[in-house]
């Protein structure tokens, strides 16, 4: 048996290149995955940081702001209380037993002053309305406090 020799060189070559084909491709990627990715380039002054909204926020967690006065009408109410009504047609335009500041209830007609700047100025089924003047806007509302 004449074993060509002459082939065997040309196929071991042939394997040494494809071999050092391959290795050169394993490093060509192995340094190429490695290596930081260009990225942005970051810029030479930060941006500002959006200010957030005091005002805003304040009435997000419920806080009254100092703009907005106090309701007037919740004190004015509060020093009145309305005992009971008188309203029909033999009474004229009607009256209304209200007690003020915590003293005795006292009948007051429609027309006539109760406090100071505040006038009856008419009467409901259980409601009372009190005003600066008789056909002015209403200012104060009382109602008749409900049975338990």
């Amino acid at each position: 048996m004449v074993i060509n020799t002459d082939s065997n060189w040309a196929v071991r070559l042939a394997t040494l290149a494809l071999w050092l084909l391959a290795g050169a491709s394993v490093v060509y990627w192995g340094l190429r995955l490695s290596a930081p990715a260009p990225g942005v380039p970051v810029p030479a002054v930060a941006a500002a940081l959006p200010v957030p909204d005091a005002r805003a926020l304040a009435r997000l967690l419920g806080a009254v702001t100092l703009e907005t006065p106090a309701p007037v009408v919740a004190s004015v109410a509060s020093r009145f209380a309305l005992i009971g009504v008188l309203a029909g047609r033999s009474s004229g335009a009607g009256a209304a037993l209200i007690a003020v500041d915590n003293q005795p209830a006292k009948p007051f007609r429609v027309g006539a002053q109760v406090d100071a700047g505040l006038v009856l100025q008419s009467v409901g089924l259980r409601q009372a309305r009190l005003g600066a003047a008789v056909r002015g806007p209403t200012s104060v509302t009382l109602e008749v406090a409900g049975r338990p």
